[in-house]
């Protein structure tokens, strides 16, 4: 099974805190559709006849796209590709795009997964991080969207500043009234190439507080298992059965395909990335051309992968498949490195299965550097 991922590189206007490739022009945007599907017809053997099982259209804000526009590229994927007879296909969405009309043209579509960018109801939020909807339309797209999907999923920001821990939970409580069976909860981070940065230096904007985000994280933790979630990867809760297979896939090492310029592909040894320039990414598609760079993964580049993305998830790491497909070295490494962690309670082994606990999971990815493999040469 494989997954291919649709990058849409155009948004209304630019958040303060988001450093994904997009432009806030629409001039190119037939241009850039009709490359998106040549690109498809460009790399239609790389997948090797495997059976396509998600759809992930991201961004950028594919919601943007006229529904008819979504429906021509998911059956390009269909002319091209074996695709499973029940996939996931997802369609990432702002508020502000999800009208009346426009959501029940989506529920006419092959969209089985709504995956709505949130981030806050609350207004003042909102203009801060500079977001195109407001918190009426935020309330009122939910509110008609659970009438026609099934399958959801919100984005929330944890960690504003000024953020109060009822507020959060304020935030966290809405979702929960309205049935929401899938969320993904992010700390807000200040990249540097951001508004964001900019208006934190100037001060208009006081820096996020690391103690307050690891506040409300646990606070999300206790009220979302406290409701029926398992929170089966570090950023992401969801009841039985509405885990994203797009995402679960990565974090499990399948083979994804890439479409779209800053795009990025993987088939169990190379990673390939497409140029994060929309002209560019054109006129090479134009011309039969690739623009992408492949990176070929060494034993340790994926050893340390998959000890990042499985220390995220509630399949955490197994010992026995580091030995098996790393080598004894690697496995003695991670067993002796480990040790400590699980001495303090911040990882949890059971069998051959290492995890990491609650007291740990904040911590997470900084456990996980510790326990690479670095190459000395």
């Amino acid at each position: 099974m494989a997954g291919i991922y649709i990058h849409i590189p155009f948004c209304k206007q630019a958040c303060h805190y988001c450093d994904f490739h997009f432009s806030t022009s629409l001039k190119k945007k037939e241009e850039m559709l009709q490359s998106l599907k040549q690109e498809l017809v460009l790399r239609k053997e790389e997948l090797h006849n495997e059976v396509v099982e998600t759809i992930y259209f991201g961004g950028g804000t594919p919601s943007i796209l006229e529904v008819g526009e979504i429906n021509d590229l998911i059956q390009a994927v269909y002319n091209l590709f074996s695709v499973s007879d029940n996939p996931e296909i997802t369609l990432e969405a702002n508020p502000d795009d999800l009208d009346y009309t426009t959501i029940h043209k989506l529920a006419e579509s092959k969209v089985n997964r709504l995956s709505i960018g949130i981030q806050s109801f609350v207004e003042e939020d909102l203009k801060m991080m500079n977001r195109a909807h407001n918190s009426s339309e935020a309330i009122s797209c939910l509110e008609e969207a659970v009438k026609h999907f099934d399958n959801i999923s919100i984005d929330l920001i944890y960690g504003i500043p000024n953020m109060s821990n009822e507020r959060w939970l304020a935030n966290v409580q809405r979702i929960l009234d309205l049935g929401i069976p899938h969320i993904s909860c992010y700390a807000l981070t200040v990249e540097e190439r951001t508004a964001l940065n900019k208006l934190i230096k100037k001060g208009v904007i006081p820096s996020p507080k690391e103690e307050v985000a690891h506040n409300h994280f646990m606070l999300l933790i206790e009220t979302l298992r406290r409701n029926g979630y398992i929170h089966y990867e570090l950023s992401n809760f969801a009841k039985p059965g509405y885990y994203s297979k797009n995402n679960s896939a990565y974090w499990l090492g399948k083979k994804y395909l890439g479409i779209g310029p800053s795009a990025h592909s993987f088939d169990g040894v190379h990673r390939s990335w497409n140029i994060a320039n929309n002209p560019l990414y054109i006129k090479d598609i134009q011309s039969g051309k690739l623009p992408l760079e492949i990176e070929e993964l060494s034993l340790s580049d994926r050893y340390n992968e998959y000890i990042m993305t499985g220390l995220r998830t509630i399949w955490g790491v197994d010992v026995n498949r580091v030995h098996r497909d790393f080598g004894q070295d690697f496995y003695d490494y991670l067993i002796q490195e480990s040790t400590h962690f699980i001495a303090d309670g911040l990882m949890h082994r059971e069998g051959d299965v290492l995890t990491i606990t609650d007291k740990g999971k904040f911590l997470s990815d900084g456990i996980a550097s510790d326990l690479f493999w670095l190459d000395l040469k």
